[in-house]
């Protein structure tokens, strides 16, 4: 096991620049499985989720290179195997991803269930209703969702993909998936309208698709027969982007973000701006300068894009743990997204949860102290508050960060951070 020890009190400052996004890479690295011809994906980035697709995509009968200027190629050779294993896909719930296409292309499918999460229930209900829609025949045997299509194929129909926390970006993603294969019109009403979805739509008509509607929450798709091989570069990872700004912002620093996307990050943005953070915003780049004085207190509620992501909850909430006042964060997404709250607790913060709200009693600083990752989003969020706390930090478990984050020790190191990765 490894850990990440921390020496705090360093002010970021600098230059960083955003990694491919991990969110559209998956869906896009997945539907590679529906084309004819080799597939070249760029920006894709180094992090243990992309690997254990990379080896799922093996395991269906692919051919993947990673070349050496970072691309990765795929070419399907063999389309006898359609089952995902459970040792697999356990590793990751995202890589119920290939579900769509497998549905679409091969017509049939056996995706193990991806199991629990810690963050709360992340049921996969809208994945199943939406295919079952489309025509295919949807089952459990033994813990493996079994997917069949009759005869006569998939067939366009009217898909509703709403929930109870809004649209499911994955359930979406899958559902179009299949869609471009089946024969005449799919409209699917409430689908998710985040830039990872709109990536892999752009894709997918450069394959050879027929989607409209693209970035809204209607969209046609007009079904085909094949789909040739493409090349395609993923869209930078605006929740690392966020991440690195709201480092600027709890360590009082001065950071540029480079190569990122402005447009996908407004709801961001427009937080740190409540906070006091002096911005300026560039074609690609995002400049966050600390004002010296201390932090506001937001209100933050997170919500379906283009609203507050929550997958930059957790971030935001360690930067307000040292504002000025008293912080609402309510998480409407999934409401049980707060392990990191009892871990930013031992680090000095003041926070109390009620239910999905926590309310963020700012503190002058955090000490630093040892700390247990308990997912993703959580482990940058603690690495963030080693770096302003006072005194050093251990990150155990930082397995988590690793599924997102490029280097996020280089990186952060690289902003005058000091990051110890230790056995």
């Amino acid at each position: 096991m490894e850990k990440l020890v921390i020496e705090g009190g360093k002010r970021l400052q600098g230059r960083v620049a955003a990694s491919g996004s991990k969110n559209a890479a998956l869906p896009i690295l997945a539907a590679c499985l529906l084309a004819e011809g080799t597939s070249v994906i760029r920006n894709v980035p180094r992090l243990s989720d992309v690997e254990i697709l990379l080896a799922i995509l093996r395991e269906l009968g692919c051919r993947v290179e990673r070349r050496a200027d970072g691309a990765v190629e795929i070419e399907v050779k063999d389309e006898s195997n359609s089952t995902a294993s459970y040792e697999l896909v356990t590793k990751m719930r995202a890589s119920v991803c290939v579900l769509g296409p497998l549905i679409g292309r091969r017509r049939t499918a056996r995706v193990s269930m991806p199991g629990g999460c810690v963050i709360g229930v992340r049921p996969i209900d809208l994945h199943e209703k939406g295919l079952s829609a489309l025509g295919a025949r949807m089952s459990l045997d033994h813990g493996y969702l079994v997917a069949e299509v009759p005869p006569g194929g998939l067939q366009g129909t009217d898909v509703f993909l709403g929930g109870a926390f809004g649209s499911s970006v994955t359930g979406t993603t899958n559902v179009l998936a299949a869609a471009v294969y089946a024969n005449g019109t799919t409209v699917i009403e409430s689908a998710a309208c985040e830039p990872e979805v709109v990536d892999l739509a752009d894709m997918l008509v450069r394959m050879g698709a027929k989607i409209e509607g693209i970035g809204s929450p209607r969209l046609t798709i007009e079904g085909v027969k094949t789909l040739k091989g493409v090349e395609h570069t993923i869209i930078p990872d605006r929740i690392e982007a966020g991440t690195f700004l709201a480092g600027a912002a709890i360590t009082r620093g001065d950071v540029t973000v480079t190569g990122c996307r402005p447009d996908h990050l407004r709801a961001a943005t427009h937080t740190l701006r409540e906070m006091g953070m002096h911005l300026e915003i560039g074609k690609d780049t995002i400049r966050a300068k600390h004002p010296e004085t201390p932090l506001k207190p937001v209100d933050l509620t997170t919500l379906v894009y283009p609203g507050f992501p929550t997958d930059l909850q957790a971030q935001f909430m360690a930067a307000l743990c040292v504002a000025d006042g008293i912080s609402v964060v309510t998480e409407k997404i999934y409401p049980d997204r707060f392990m990191h709250v009892p871990e930013l607790l031992r680090m000095g913060a003041e926070l109390r949860k009620t239910g999905s709200t926590v309310v963020v009693h700012g503190v002058p600083h955090l000490v630093g102290a040892p700390v247990r990752a308990s997912d993703l989003r959580a482990s940058a969020a603690l690495i963030l508050a080693g770096c302003a706390a006072w005194g050093d930090t251990e990150v155990h478990e930082i397995h988590h960060v690793d599924r997102g984050y490029e280097r996020i020790e280089e990186k952060l190191n690289g902003l005058g951070a000091g990051i110890q990765r230790v056995k």
